[in-house]
């Protein structure tokens, strides 16, 4: 039986990564950890080494600007393509 997969939002993983801390403080191995919140070690890894030490509202804010960045991006690259389109037509070459 596969487990659905879950997402989750910065502050779910800010808040789970201070609570994988508290864990691994008070004494628990990281099995025993990754097991009670329920994600695997690449995971933990993943999110230790893109969000460890933030805040919430610092992953918050983290995500808004990469959102942003590839949506600015995308513009970038339409508008690329709209110039060559225009140059093709403007060459009547087609």
């Amino acid at each position: 039986m596969t487990k659905r997969r879950k997402r989750h939002s910065p502050e779910q993983i800010v808040r789970k990564l201070r609570d994988a801390d508290a864990m691994l403080n008070a004494g628990k191995d990281l099995a025993a950890v990754l097991q009670a919140l329920e994600v695997s070690e690449g995971t933990y890894t993943r999110w230790r080494s893109q969000y460890g030490g933030m805040k919430a509202e610092e992953a918050v804010r983290l995500k808004k600007l990469e959102d942003e960045n590839k949506r600015l991006k995308q513009l970038v690259a339409d508008q690329a393509l709209d110039i060559q389109m225009l140059k093709v037509v403007a060459e009547g070459n087609w």
